[in-house]
């Protein structure tokens, strides 16, 4: 029997009616307030890549205090929220494409991690969140005898 994952089926819901509403020549009070615009999917954006012993995410978090981020891990999915501040200046803007706002992005990993060895840094920007594989997901390498 499969586990219900309620961020997940939250956020197929939420892209479900994005696209319901998108493309009807005006934004929608559905979008996320992190990317403005039509299309602007899920975000932050990452990046997800694997070596045999770890998972890494790079997320794109430019202008977001590292102290505004939270993140979590259960099995094998990872959770990073967080708010981008708005500028306090008083202006008159001619364009706002960064927006602001809290934003949630959850992400289903392609195996289950050891979340007691997580490791997160931001430099410049860029989230690099560490996720070493459980035991149970690396690779075993069985030798053969000869007979």
């Amino acid at each position: 029997m499969a586990m219900l994952d309620l961020f997940r089926e939250m956020d197929n819901l939420r892209r479900d009616i994005d696209t319901v509403f998108r493309g009807l020549g005006r934004t929608t009070p559905f979008e996320p307030s992190f990317l403005p615009g039509l299309g602007a999917g899920r975000h932050p954006q990452i990046n997800l890549r694997e070596d045999s012993d770890s998972l890494y995410v790079d997320a794109l978090v430019p202008g977001i205090d590292p102290k505004d981020l939270e993140l979590s891990v259960l099995r094998n999915t990872l959770t990073l929220s967080g708010v981008r501040r708005e500028l306090g200046e008083k202006a008159t803007w001619h364009r706002n494409e960064r927006g602001s706002g809290k934003f949630l992005r959850t992400i289903e990993l392609p195996v289950e991690v050891d979340a007691a060895k997580v490791k997160a840094e931001c430099r410049n920007g860029v989230l690099r969140v560490t996720l070493p594989k459980s035991e149970a997901a690396r690779p075993k390498k069985i030798s053969v005898k000869p007979s």
